[in-house]
């Protein structure tokens, strides 16, 4: 698992646009955060994609915007992240920001998930937020 991967498939008719950026960003991420990059997939979807994941693995009926499977073994990073764009979309118009914002929010909370960041508590949904700030941040800057 010494790959160094980021993968990008759509089970809708969602394209992401300059995926080489994302991906170098992402990149930029983990390593901000003393990992190493395995091989992390993500797949978009819509609602009731994402929701029968919800269903089938983790017992839950509910929409959601995210499920991450994570694989990581120690600091290699690894695993699959379902992003519903239906959901994205919806909270980037709840929340008053750019789907493109939403997106690398949503992108980047898998990420710092398989970094170990957890979101249970108020505590660390708090730490998990700021974390997310941070990192969106970094798409900004060219490297």
């Amino acid at each position: 698992m010494n790959e160094e991967i980021i993968n990008f498939y759509s089970e809708n008719n969602f394209n992401l646009e300059d995926e080489t950026r994302h991906e170098d960003w992402l990149k930029r991420v983990i390593s901000s955060e003393d990992k190493k990059l395995g091989e992390i997939s993500f797949i978009f979807c819509d609602d009731e994609y994402l929701l029968e994941i919800n269903r089938k693995y983790l017992d839950h009926d509910t929409y959601t915007d995210i499920i991450s499977f994570d694989d990581s073994v120690g600091d290699i990073l690894g695993g699959d992240i379902f992003i519903s764009t239906q959901r994205v979309e919806e909270n980037a118009g709840k929340f008053s920001v750019e789907f493109s914002e939403e997106l690398k929010r949503v992108m980047v909370h898998g990420v710092l998930h398989f970094c170990g960041y957890k979101d249970k508590t108020a505590e660390e949904k708090k730490l998990m937020r700021s974390k997310e700030e941070e990192k969106m941040q970094m798409f900004h800057v060219e490297q």
